[in-house]
């Protein structure tokens, strides 16, 4: 007999034997690398669908959800016929293999199914949604079965089985930490949407060539020792395995910490807005440290939680606290924050002299504070559920139905959050029924268990008292208002919806008030004379330099609705579509001035939709179509001015259309003003560059020569409406009117998303590098005297902005100097005057 117990000591080591012993070194790096490539293309994805459905939020969340959906059937399917296949290591090879074949796939098919899917949609309906969900999923199901594929194979026994699943999970959530930030600060940069997604492939065939390999230094005798069982359990493989009451209750509340954990990812990525960015490498280092919380606390509660007698209370506990920190962490902000994201910024720059780290540092700040501990303890609270559910002889399985439940009520609680309570309770309130639930969750664990000590289940009713409390105190406004805190205004109007907050602040000139307009505490332009000017310039130039007569116009973005208003002063207008995403902004239009009440005019057809959408679907046609998106650093943004969105919007255009692009200058480095200007040259190469304000400039493109007919602009600038318009703006005359190499972007590329942060004063060098490049426009009909007029005018026009120069380098004297004579020129110019007096 103990020659017989000695005998398994002299077989080779394999890596089942390894991790049986406790070394998860191997799988721990495995699932590190597929946790990178998943979040690689999980990111990717979302991206590419807002090329055919758009940037609709019902449908980027129906396209999230199809991900985890995709991830929890692969859990579950994959993690039960881990349990018996002789080498779990060479099925994990398999699907790794196949997630690099689907993946590039998907990645591809994502850009290329926009017709398709606008076609599908007038014809199906609904129907159409089963493609980009098909196009997610079937990637997403391969990728499910990684970790319990992967858990199955280190073989823990029963008291190992949370330890090993906890520091396998924490390692596919630390590859995902890396995958949120790999394609911002890196790969999308420099190697494009596509290379990207040949990146991550390359990471899960690495990850298939170490498994694979790890597979054959198996020894065949413990494949061939499991064959037959694993025949015998085929028929089994999609029945529902019986589980004790107390683990069904355990799967049932981990998939309800589930809906709460993503429902709080949804409702902390607008929180957290107000005190980091539009860019997109704002947003991944908010992912990034949701994750890294999730991870963390997986990790340092697994040893912990493998040798817990009470994992009910703890468990309980854990979900409660987390509830609490995360409403009361939102409770507490104020300005506070705002000094000590100046602190960590101030610290950064000493250490590294590099101003983008420096910004970056201030979002970390931020994200620390609202997200790090809640997703700690939430992180925590995993291994505590694999160490009530999991059973030695069903790793795979049971660690497939946790991720599954888990993932399941994710995908509930992502719905719950974006589309119920956000839209119908605010940020605010929201967080408040979230920790109320998860204190509930909390309760019903402890309770359940008599062995729990009374400190955790006092402790967690405690939390229960402290979560209502704190939903009752927090004011529907409190973001809001400290946003109106921070821009030293007054909040006049807030509301929340599906795609995000919507703000009215009105703040003082220095000589009367004016509104401006936040959308997910991000600045949308304003009412301000400066706002005015270059915002109806946006309507009516193109519509004056037309060389047909214009007949319908399509405005992309509401905003203040004051470029939409604008539409109304021209009288030769039959039809005028507006498409905007969010109905708070239509609704907060009614407080801006100059919009001609725009929102309620029967001769403007609002509809809510995205813009690259309404291209999509609407089969009309237009004589322009003039947009005004947000920033092309914003993120998800960058699509609406590149090369591919102007072939699309070509399309829609008439014999002698026009396309109006607004063109911002200081919210991008010169190199990627070049490429947003080269982007639209591409497509249209009858272009103008006007300049509508000191720092916003308007591209107007045409597939015809763009003829300035004097006689047809002069006519058409006498129409009351538009004359009195322009004149409000400081443009009295025609003369007046008219003073006024590099890589494209395209969706493949879209790097200006994720390009350098904009230094101080990058207007001081791109402005005079685009006067620089001014010529004559080629008017026909213009006489000398005429001419002569247009030229004195451009002049005073430019003096006026080297003098804005002045006072960005910080030359007051010769600021006040130039100012001064462009004033005295032309005193009754209603800009000139706003901008010295606020007049």
């Amino acid at each position: 007999m103990s020659r017989k117990r000695k005998q398994p000591s002299a077989q080779p080591v394999s890596p089942e034997t390894m991790s049986r012993s406790g070394h998860t070194f191997l799988p721990s790096l495995l699932l590190l690398l597929s946790g990178a490539a998943a979040l690689i293309y999980q990111l990717l994805w979302i991206k590419q669908l807002s090329l055919s459905v758009g940037v609709d939020v019902y449908a980027i969340t129906i396209a999230i959800s199809a991900f985890f959906a995709g991830l929890a059937v692969g859990g579950t399917v994959f993690g039960r016929l881990a349990d018996r296949w002789p080498r779990p290591f060479l099925l994990y090879a398999a699907l790794e293999v196949g997630v690099a074949i689907v993946g590039l796939a998907a990645t591809q098919s994502l850009s290329h199914s926009a017709q398709l899917f606008g076609r599908m949609e007038d014809t199906l309906g609904p129907v159409a949604w089963l493609l980009p969900f098909t196009q997610v999923s079937v990637p997403a199901i391969l990728m499910g079965g990684t970790v319990p594929v992967l858990v199955r194979a280190a073989v823990p026994d029963r008291e190992q089985v949370a330890r090993v699943a906890g520091k396998l999970y924490g390692a596919n959530t630390a590859g995902a930490i890396i995958g949120a930030l790999l394609p911002v600060f890196i790969l999308i940069p420099a190697f494009g949407v596509r290379g990207s997604a040949f990146g991550a492939a390359g990471l899960n065939l690495l990850a298939a060539s170490g498994a694979a390999i790890a597979a054959l230094a198996m020894p065949r005798q413990a494949a061939s020792a499991v064959r037959g069982q694993t025949r015998a359990g085929w028929s089994q493989l999609l029945v529902i395995t019986r589980r004790t009451p107390a683990a069904r209750l355990a799967l049932v509340l981990y998939a309800v910490s589930g809906g709460i954990a993503l429902g709080y990812e949804v409702i902390w990525s607008q929180v957290v807005a107000q005190w980091t960015s539009t860019r997109s490498f704002a947003f991944a280092i908010m992912l990034a440290t949701y994750l890294f919380g999730w991870a963390l606390g997986s990790r340092l509660y697994a040893k912990r939680a493998a040798r817990s007698a009470k994992p009910w209370g703890e468990f309980g506990l854990l979900i409660a606290l987390a509830g609490v920190v995360a409403l009361f962490a939102v409770l507490a902000l104020g300005p506070w924050l705002q000094g000590a994201q100046v602190d960590g910024a101030t610290l950064a720059f000493g250490l590294t002299r590099n101003e983008s780290f420096a910004m970056a540092m201030r979002f970390v700040t931020a994200t620390l504070w609202i997200v790090l501990l809640p997703t700690i303890l939430l992180g925590a609270a995993f291994p505590l559920a694999m160490r009530i559910i999991a059973e030695a002889d069903r790793a795979g399985t049971d660690t497939g139905s946790v991720i599954a439940w888990n993932t399941i009520g994710g995908i509930a609680g992502t719905v719950l959050a974006g589309f119920v309570l956000v839209p119908h309770l605010g940020l605010e309130r929201s967080l408040g029924v979230m920790a109320i639930a998860a204190c509930v969750l909390g309760i019903t664990a402890v309770m359940h268990d008599a062995a729990v000590g009374h400190v955790a289940r006092w402790t967690t009713f405690a939390c229960g008292v402290l979560a209502v409390a704190g939903a009752v105190i927090v004011k529907p406004d409190h973001l809001a208002q400290l946003l109106a805190q921070h821009r030293r205004g007054d909040l006049v109007f807030y509301q929340s919806g599906a795609g995000g907050t919507v703000a009215v602040i009105e703040q003082k000139a220095s000589k009367g008030t004016f509104h401006r307009l936040y959308v997910d505490a991000v600045s949308n332009s304003g009412d301000s004379m400066t706002s005015l000017r270059y915002m109806r310039l946006q309507a009516l130039l193109p519509l004056i330099i037309h060389r047909g007569e214009p007949r319908a116009a399509l405005v992309i973005g509401m905003g203040t609705g004051i470029t939409a208003g604008s539409l109304l002063n021209y009288p030769g207008l039959e039809r005028r579509v507006v498409a905007e995403l969010l109905p708070e902004v239509v609704d907060a239009t009614t407080l801006f001035a100059g919009n001609q009440s725009v929102a309620s005019d029967p001769r403007v057809d609002i509809r809510l939709r995205d813009g690259r959408r309404e291209l999509l679907r609407d089969g009309g046609t237009y004589d322009l179509i003039t947009l005004e998106p947000p920033p092309p650093s914003a993120s998800g943004v960058v699509n609406l001015y590149s090369s591919d969105f102007y072939r699309l919007a070509s399309r829609r255009l008439n014999a002698d259309g026009l396309l109006a692009q607004w063109l911002p200058l200081p919210t991008q480095v010169n190199a990627d003003t070049q490429s947003l200007v080269r982007s639209f040259l591409d497509v249209f190469p009858y272009a103008t560059l006007w300049i509508t304000e000191m720092h916003e400039m308007l591209m107007i493109g045409s597939h015809e020569p763009i003829d300035l007919d004097l006689e047809r602009i002069v006519n058409r600038f006498k129409e009351p409406g538009i004359a009195t318009a322009l004149r409000e703006v400081g443009i009295d005359s025609v003369q007046s009117l008219l003073a006024a190499t590099a890589r494209p972007v395209t969706d493949d590329d879209p790097r200006i998303e994720y390009g350098p942060w904009v230094l101080p004063g990058e207007i001081t060098r791109v402005l005079p590098q685009l006067l620089g490049l001014q010529t004559d426009p080629p008017l026909a009909g213009a006489d000398h005297e005429f001419t002569a007029q247009m030229k004195l005018d451009r002049d005073r026009l430019h003096r006026f902005y080297s003098a804005g120069l002045h006072a960005y380098r910080g030359e007051r004297d010769r600021w006040a100097r130039a100012l001064e004579s462009v004033v005295s020129e032309d005193p009754r110019n209603t800009y000139y005057r706003w901008i010295v007096s606020g007049e």
